[in-house]
């Protein structure tokens, strides 16, 4: 008989597991890797083999489906046949960190992969990060150039070793080498580089660190002010690389699932509740953490006394992170720590949140990329996402697959970047290389469209255009398996369908159309763009509506008034979040996006429900210029920061619960039972949690993000899926 098994079954052991599934039951065949599936012809006990084989998986492999088909062949035993291309629709194992087997080795002297920071097996080491194309085999990833010495050709054919058919493995005799150069790129030689590097951190010296899909900068944290110079980044917060578990809990309140997901295979980054290290998240109330996830990390602490560092993507600020070893000096480093392996698919950390059990992805990349959602359309369709904290999108069979973290498309290397994530995904999931449909964002700004038009010119087909929110809602539908919610979509801005920037917004949704039954009240965006980054100007044009000027005077305040007239609109409940940080002089510039938002969460959280304000509701038009009016009253003197948090919580919890009741009403009247929250600003704890608080005594559900990115990470999915049902209805 022949099995085809169809999931994760491509570079993480499945099919040396096969071949010892099949000697244990003495049968005879063989198992061979067509590009997208594992195909398997055995001469009998085919229901004792299937049932083996899901006992025995390997850790990171998944099986999505056992197609079994007749096949009378005879054959003398059982082989591992070399691969070869079939169809391409693969599911690429992610990038795993280093797993325990190979971290005993790492660090046992009588190993001869004692020290080798490129250790690896079959369940463990860089994956998507190094493919090239499919089938999944040595020759097509970068470590084609390192051939296997003797004894590791002898493990990798060894069907019981655990490095048997392991596509990456080497070792320091035959495998990659880091090299330790200065910052005017003088080589200074491979021996002990780890260890040198690690005394040029202690000493207090900015570093880079080439990685498996990248390049890390580093230094201690107590040389932050220096580092925050050095990289023009005042206040932005950065990442913090913590030696082990027990080290994390000394830096943040760690929850149950946080140190779940700290532990994981992946290693993301996860913020959590911060305990120490003010100034490398200045007004945040969180800390973005992670664990070692590669040889070379565990190595690097092996030999600090430190044990925490921060360590961020090395990238000229808005650009992609860097992958090139000559191109990475320009930084201006003090030292650099480089290994001589290519690097294919550049590849971020992924930054997550948890919520009662939900995982909001800030940013989906290491770790979590290439993992496919079912769609019900068969559908061909690319997506290129909104603007910001972008990703793009492919679909095909059923499935569709985000790229990773793409960033800002307003820079253009983003955007080659996009378009070459994009390219690279079609390469290994599709069939064919033509494509039914291309998505883009409906704001005629964004730099993306002009991808989209490029690729739709080239594939011959329809480009359609799908307004940012509507893609944010049917993302959130297709995260939670269902067909229609009410839908509270927060964020920033984007373009609505009316010409105005939303993002206050109460949408009735499902994947063929929507309706906008409430928003918030309009503010002025005076000078536009510039608006979001200096909120000051949010403050002046609602104070202006009641015939106060705060912030500016004199000529500036003459143009700015004269602005009210002509400015863009916006719905935003972002830009009120920004206003109100502002207004109470927690954040008046923003240096970082989402800066004054962020900070003003720190307040809501330890704010409590002291102080009412009265609202109005007009066809939909949910009140909020006159809030402001409101608090001006209330405040007569300077307020502390316990009135500024009360204040303030209140002020946002009148504006969350009366959106949340518009949704309320409209779910009952249309007997939908799920009430949705989608946008950046669901990542605010308080805000997701006064909304699910109504929604919980409305006796309705509430839908949250846990696989698709809470914020714009999120919208190539929901174009797809948007498209992909237009083209099969």
């Amino acid at each position: 008989m022949k099995l085809i098994f169809k999931g994760i079954v491509q570079g993480v052991g499945f099919r040396p597991t096969i071949y010892r599934v099949a000697g244990k039951l003495g049968l005879k065949g063989y198992v061979l890797n067509k590009g997208s599936e594992v195909e398997v012809v055995i001469d009998k006990d085919v229901d004792r083999f299937i049932e083996l084989v899901k006992k025995q998986l390997p850790s990171i492999s998944r099986v999505t489906d056992i197609i079994v088909e007749p096949d009378d062949r005879t054959f003398n035993d059982f082989q591992i046949l070399h691969s070869r291309k079939g169809e391409r629709h693969s599911l690429i194992p992610v990038d795993i960190s280093i797993c325990d087997a190979c971290l005993n080795e790492l660090f046992d002297s009588s190993d001869r992969r004692y020290h080798f920071p490129f250790t690896n097996c079959t369940v463990c080491g860089a994956r998507f990060s190094l493919i090239k194309d499919v089938p999944y085999d040595r020759e097509r990833t970068s470590m084609a150039e390192f051939h296997l010495c003797e004894t590791c050709k002898k493990e990798y054919k060894e069907p019981l070793n655990r490095r048997y058919h392991a596509q990456t493995i080497s070792c320091s005799s035959c495998g990659p080498k880091y090299t330790l150069y200065d910052k005017n790129q003088r080589d200074l030689g491979e021996k002990d580089a780890i260890k040198r590097f690690a005394e040029h951190i202690e000493d207090g010296k900015i570093g880079v660190i080439k990685s498996w899909g990248g390049m890390h900068i580093c230094c201690r944290l107590d040389e932050i002010k220096r580092f925050r110079e050095w990289y023009g980044r005042p206040q932005k917060s950065f990442a913090v690389m913590i030696k082990d578990i027990e080290t994390a809990e000394r830096y943040g309140d760690i929850t149950e699932n946080e140190r779940k997901l700290m532990l994981s295979k992946s290693k993301p980054i996860v913020l959590v509740k911060k305990k120490k290290a003010e100034q490398v998240a200045p007004g945040l109330n969180t800390l973005g953490l992670y664990l070692p996830y590669t040889g070379l990390h565990h190595l690097l602490f092996s030999f600090l006394e430190t044990d925490a560092l921060i360590m961020t993507s090395a990238n000229i600020p808005g650009e992609p992170m860097m992958i090139s070893n000559d191109e990475v000096f320009s930084l201006g480093a003090d030292t650099y720590l480089m290994h001589n392996r290519d690097i294919p698919n550049r590849i971020d950390d992924s930054v997550v949140r948890i919520w009662k059990g939900n995982t909001f992805f800030l940013r989906k990349s290491r770790g979590f990329v290439l993992e496919p959602l079912d769609v019900s359309y068969d559908k061909r369709v690319l997506s290129v996402g909104a603007g910001e904290n972008i990703c793009g999108a492919i679909s095909c069979d059923k499935k569709v697959y985000a790229t990773q973290y793409i960033g800002n498309s307003k820079y253009y290397p983003n955007l080659e970047f996009l378009e070459q994530s994009l390219q690279h995904l079609m390469n290994l999931t599709m069939k064919t290389e033509e494509i039914d449909a291309v998505c883009m964002d409906l704001h005629p700004g964004y730099d993306t469209r002009k991808m989209a038009k490029q690729f739709s010119k080239e594939f011959s087909v329809p480009c359609f255009e799908v307004q940012h929110h509507w893609a944010h809602a049917t993302s959130l539908l297709i995260d939670n398996n269902i067909n229609e919610s009410v839908v509270l979509t927060l964020d920033g801005l984007g373009y609505g369908s009316d010409g105005t920037f939303w993002g206050g917004e109460v949408l009735v949704a499902d994947f063929e159309g929507f309706k906008r039954v409430g928003h918030l009240e309009n503010i002025p965006l005076l000078g536009g763009d510039q608006a979001t980054k200096d909120p000051r100007r949010l403050i002046f044009a609602i104070f202006k509506k009641f015939g106060k000027e705060k912030y500016f005077i004199g000529d500036e305040a003459v143009i700015l008034s004269k602005m009210m007239n002509k400015a863009p609109l916006s719905s935003s409940i972002g830009r009120l979040l920004d206003a109100l940080s502002c207004y109470f002089d927690i954040c008046t510039k923003r240096t970082y996006d989402g800066e004054p938002a962020m900070k003003l969460e720190r307040y809501l959280a330890d704010g409590r429900d002291k102080h009412s304000f009265d609202i109005e509701v007009n066809n939909g038009t949910v009140g909020t210029i006159d809030l402001f009016r409101q608090l001006e009253e209330k405040i007569k003197k300077e307020v502390t920061e316990t009135q500024k948090a009360d204040l303030s919580y209140s002020l946002v919890k009148t504006i969350v619960d009366k959106l949340t009741d518009i949704a309320i009403e409209h779910a009952e009247k249309n007997n939908i039972k799920h009430i949705g929250m989608t946008g950046g600003v669901s990542y605010n704890i308080p805000i997701t949690e006064m909304v699910e608080k109504r929604v919980n005594k409305a006796g309705l559900k509430l839908a949250v993000h846990n696989r698709v990115p809470n914020g714009d990470g999120g919208i190539a999915i929901g174009q797809n899926v948007i498209a992909g049902h237009k083209l099969s209805s």
